[in-house]
């Protein structure tokens, strides 16, 4: 008996800060913020739609407190908008001293992923509809981002240096 493949929307990974992820100031290197953020990304698309993915965009990344070496991670992924062929994943990362289980929300951006065939072509992805409260406000939320980055994205394209013909 086939069973339907389980969907699910969101995820959290966790894990302690290292020293190999320490930047000059003894603190995490953004950039490995950014790799923990497209994983758990990743790993929320994919588990979505069951295909590869690939990350077309990364928006408005924003970093509120820096995470300590020796602090308990928490990247958490989840599904906010489904487009034909694409899937925004809202992103939230918070650090925890361990000590005194203090935590406290360090960055936040939106992903969206595109996911492929075996060819790599774009395809169709499974629609989610949001059921709760918070899922309708993030996905009103995603949908403000989408008509926001179409405008930037002309804007940019209009600075893009041409190609002689």
């Amino acid at each position: 008996m086939r069973y339907p493949a389980r969907r699910d929307h969101e995820l959290t990974l966790r894990f302690m800060a290292e020293p190999t992820d320490m930047n000059i100031y003894r603190k995490v290197h953004g950039g490995a913020v950014m790799k923990w953020i497209d994983q758990a990304g990743y790993a929320c698309a994919a588990g979505w739609c069951g295909r590869a993915c690939v990350t077309v965009y990364v928006g408005g990344i924003r970093f509120y407190k820096p995470i300590l070496i020796g602090q308990l991670v928490e990247v958490h992924a989840r599904l906010i908008y489904t487009g034909r062929t694409s899937m925004h994943v809202a992103v939230d990362v918070n650090s925890r001293d361990l000590q005194t289980q203090a935590s406290a929300p360090t960055t936040h951006c939106v992903i969206v992923f595109v996911a492929l065939d075996e060819t790599g072509l774009p395809v169709e992805v499974p629609p989610w509809t949001p059921r709760t409260k918070t899922a309708k406000a993030l996905h009103a939320y995603a949908r403000r981002l989408l008509a926001m980055g179409k405008n930037l994205e002309k804007e940019m394209g209009a600075h893009l240096p041409r190609t002689p013909a």
